[in-house]
């Protein structure tokens, strides 16, 4: 019987052993996982840092771009509303030449028989003027033939005196 107790501690202490080393290996396997993990999450924080940095400076650049577009918008309200003036005094100006147009249209529409009074008168006027021109003319040709028949004896005479 006591080698049945003999035996039964030298099996503990084989089975001890053997959980003993199947702990040993399990932990240095755990060991190795979890050094692999801490280099893992080191170079998780270098780029986490590098993402950081990127992303602040991203963050100043939108910053200043929106700022700068703001500035921008700000001058271009000034254009818009310059443009804007531009239109109101385009507008401003076809409604007085309109109502100048349309005033004038009314005055030549009142005075319609006025003018073909005037015209009336400017045709008669230079049929007068056509008339005594002509009249002129018949006289200086009348006149230049009766010279020319007075004056024919003397010619008559100069040229047989000359040849």
């Amino acid at each position: 019987m006591i080698i049945i107790l003999y035996l039964s501690v030298a099996l503990i202490a084989i089975a001890f052993l053997i959980l003993v080393i199947s702990i040993s290996k399990t932990l240095n396997s755990v060991k190795e996982t979890l050094n692999q993990v801490a280099k893992t999450m080191e170079g998780v924080e270098g780029q986490m840092k590098g993402i950081t940095s990127e992303t602040t400076l991203l963050l100043n650049k939108t910053n200043a771009l929106a700022e700068d577009m703001q500035d921008k918008a700000e001058k271009l309200n000034t254009v818009v509303y310059a443009v804007q003036d531009v239109g109101t005094t385009i507008k401003n100006l076809n409604h007085s030449i309109r109502k100048v147009t349309n005033n004038v249209t009314h005055q030549i529409e009142d005075n319609q028989d006025r003018i073909a009074q005037v015209v009336q008168w400017g045709s008669v006027l230079k049929e007068i003027k056509d008339k005594w021109t002509e009249k002129k003319e018949k006289k200086l040709i009348e006149e230049s033939l009766k010279n020319s028949i007075e004056n024919e004896p003397q010619l008559r005479e100069v040229k047989r005196a000359r040849g």
